[in-house]
């Protein structure tokens, strides 16, 4: 197994989208109320007095929509602060980078994904689960912003959902042509939506690959990432084209990661719901920190190899939180 270094920290769960791959649609959620997030303190002392003597060495911030948070800047900048820190990123939908992005620039974030699922307007509207006429465009000028500000290359993620934007895979290709933007195809997963999901599956990586060759041609590329993205691109392309297979391929014995939720359970696995710890009630409780790293050392040491095909072996069968309670 991978030396587990990459945490990701989910923010908040809130958004101001609820996309269908990762809310169930027309279902109210029951959002972590303010005073059961993880304050800013407490999140920085996870970091210092946790995370990093056990190695850890990048972050990535998600949410919900992490741009939501207030004190975000500031969370940024204290982390970007930490020299142990190599990579700090962040995951956003975009809507409100036109005015954060050169912000969160100078606190000294490093790099930033934006999900975009489609450049039509109407399948855009559709997808997010929001209906207004400046929202593509919104988005849009946020990710220019964040290229203009110095986020040089951008990712860019993309979920192929059957029958809704299946036709754009070779659009959003092309994008990666003329820009050095790196393009993630994220296999659609059951965690958000179980109902879209037993209707639409989900399109493999290998057809989304094939039908890019088919156009352009296909390499492999020198460029990789932190993640499990197995990386092309087009021949002469400034970007890259990555494709994350979790649902037809297991790349478990390549995973690095665990996930922190926005109220502090500490997950080791986006599949798994078992072996959570609870770092927000051991710190409340003031539970010696000598102890708590002990108890995430034994977790990494017991992370498991949960394919979602074989979940039932360590998994469990539903998820109680949707992909915006996670945190991706």
């Amino acid at each position: 197994m991978n030396q587990v270094d990459y945490l990701r920290i989910s923010l908040i769960d809130r958004c101001n989208y609820r996309c269908q791959y990762c809310m169930p649609e027309g279902s109210e959620l029951d959002y972590i109320l303010q005073k059961d997030l993880l304050t800013q303190e407490e999140l920085l002392t996870l970091i210092k007095e946790i995370f990093i003597p056990l190695g850890f060495s990048k972050i990535r911030l998600t949410g919900g929509e992490p741009l939501l948070r207030n004190d975000l800047v500031e969370i940024v900048n204290q982390i970007s602060s930490y020299e142990q820190i190599s990579d700090l990123a962040l995951t956003t939908n975009a809507y409100f980078l036109e005015e954060k992005a050169e912000d969160l620039y100078r606190a000294g974030l490093k790099r930033i994904n934006i999900s975009l699922d489609s450049l039509n307007r109407e399948t855009f509207n559709n997808i997010i689960g929001r209906s207004a006429p400046d929202l593509w465009q919104k988005t849009w000028r946020g990710i220019q912003k964040a290229y203009q500000v110095g986020f040089d290359p951008l990712k860019i993620n993309v979920v192929i959902i059957p029958g809704l934007n299946e036709g754009e895979i070779e659009d959003l290709a092309e994008l990666t042509i003329e820009r050095n933007w790196h393009l993630r195809y994220i296999e659609f997963m059951p965690i958000g939506n179980d109902e879209l999901f037993k209707n639409r599956a989900w399109v493999p990586s290998t057809e989304i690959r094939e039908r890019i060759k088919q156009r352009w041609g296909l390499i492999e590329s020198q460029v990789k990432g932190n993640g499990p993205a197995d990386v092309y691109q087009i021949p002469g392309a400034k970007g890259t084209l990555g494709f994350i297979s979790q649902m037809s391929e297991c790349f478990c014995d390549r995973c690095n990661r665990v996930r922190l939720s926005a109220d502090g359970w500490l997950r080791p696995c986006l599949l798994n719901e078992t072996g959570q710890i609870d770092l927000k009630k051991a710190l409340r409780s003031n539970q010696n920190l000598e102890q708590l790293q002990q108890a995430v050392r034994l977790l990494l040491t017991d992370k498991s190899d949960i394919n979602f095909k074989l979940r039932e072996k360590g998994a469990l069968s539903s998820y109680t939180r949707t992909m915006s309670q996670i945190g991706g």
